[in-house]
């Protein structure tokens, strides 16, 4: 089988990586790709637009195709690639709206009879300030449509809220502020019901202790202890299972990945928001730490089966992304990359993401330039390999957080 996948970033360069190890690929194409997924794929340029990797598809001669970035999915790749009669795992552009606008995604969760917090959706400036008066602080104010991440504001009082307003409008989610702890739950359909993969934990602030800016994530680590079995029921039953039926219901099917960010609260699990594709870095810790071919698992929902062997997430994993110097805002960019060799040694993986080729040297070209990724029996051996293997690196003005894993090591 022949496999295409589209993006650019650590996720993609983990799904090849993992793809490239089943006995059931031929070959493999990447669109744009990366310099670390060009070791396992043939690297084509990004097309003008999304019709264009249909065509990328087609010329050669590609059995399946896997989307990374949310853009393309809103945009309508799956609508362009079914058009042709092409594989592709992925919702349509009408089912991905579940991420390209969190309007839609609210008032799809009050249809659905989905547990999310309680929010006024608002389309103008002026009508945002009046609903100021109906939250308490912190408040939380979201951009509606995509925002690579950094479209949610934490608001801690009325000034910051009429910042973030004039910021993110006017079209806008005001949401209540859920106290407990964030978990990512991720599953893949095939449109009538849904196969779970391990729950992870993003860290989204640029610093420790979950200080600093939002980010598109700073690290993220698996374990299936991060929820109990109950939890876990608790999630399919309530949130997951009941946004697949009521997209079938409403003439929607769901297909590909759904993404739930979700805040554990004393009243039980709470929808933050639905992304329709695989996290990152969510993405490297799951696939680290998968025990198995990867793509028997896409092909496990078209059999019939509907769980995948707990023993195939047995080992915690542990992804700590090393940021360029000013991301978010203004990432410094060239940097030359070294150690990545030395890091490796010890068993770590380190996905590239914001890295180019220059001069014959890896260099940083955006705000998150390497996932470092390891496994370890336990949570806090994870931990501790991830680390150890990224004191190998080196680029100027390197900026990780020091705190991935820790809420996990002390939920024991």
């Amino acid at each position: 089988m022949k496999i295409l996948i589209v993006g650019s970033g650590g996720r993609e360069h983990a799904l090849a990586w993992k793809l490239a190890q089943s006995p059931h690929i031929s070959g493999m194409i990447a669109s744009p790709g990366n310099p670390g997924i060009a070791r396992v794929a043939t690297c084509v340029p990004a097309p003008r637009d999304v019709s264009g990797y249909a065509d990328i598809a087609q010329a050669h001669g590609v059995d399946l195709t896997i989307v990374g970035p949310e853009a393309p999915l809103v945009a309508g790749i799956v609508d362009q690639f079914y058009d042709r009669s092409l594989k592709i795992i992925g919702p349509t552009q009408a089912a991905a709206r579940l991420e390209g606008s969190k309007i839609f995604a609210k008032q799809f969760f009050g249809r659905a009879g989905i547990p999310t917090a309680r929010s006024f959706q608002v389309t103008s400036y002026d009508e945002a300030v009046h609903q100021l008066g109906s939250f308490d602080f912190p408040l939380v104010v979201k951009a509606d449509g995509l925002a690579g991440g950094k479209g949610v504001t934490i608001a801690q009082n009325r000034e910051e809220a009429l910042i973030a307003i004039k910021q993110l409008g006017p079209d806008l989610v005001l949401e209540e502020f859920l106290v407990g702890e964030e978990v990512s739950f991720i599953g893949l359909s095939n449109g009538y019901s849904l196969l779970p993969f391990a729950p992870t934990q993003d860290h989204k602030r640029l610093l420790d202790h979950d200080e600093g800016p939002n980010t598109g994530g700073m690290g993220a680590y698996s374990d299936m202890r991060i929820l109990t079995s109950a939890e876990s029921s608790q999630i399919m039953e309530r949130i997951m299972l009941p946004a697949i039926t009521r997209m079938q219901r409403e003439g929607t099917p769901f297909t590909g990945f759904l993404y739930a960010g979700l805040m554990m609260t004393s009243n039980g699990p709470k929808v933050l928001e639905f992304n329709v594709r695989l996290g990152d870095p969510e993405t490297q810790v799951l696939m680290h730490s998968f025990k198995g071919d990867f793509l028997e698992v896409l092909d496990m929902l078209v059999h019939g089966e509907d769980a995948i062997p707990e023993q195939s997430w047995s080992s915690p994993s542990v992804c700590v992304v090393l940021a360029a110097q000013g991301y978010p805002e203004q990432p410094l960019t060239g940097q030359r990359i070294t150690g990545i060799e030395a890091a490796e040694m010890g068993g770590a993986k380190v996905f590239l993401a914001g890295t180019k080729m220059e001069n014959g040297s890896l260099a940083t070209a955006g705000g998150r330039v390497l996932g470092v990724t390891a496994s370890g029996e336990t949570l806090n051996s994870a931990i501790d390999n991830a680390y150890a293997a990224l004191k190998q690196i080196r680029f100027e003005g390197m900026h990780y957080r020091n705190d991935i894993g820790q809420k996990g090591l002390g939920r024991w």
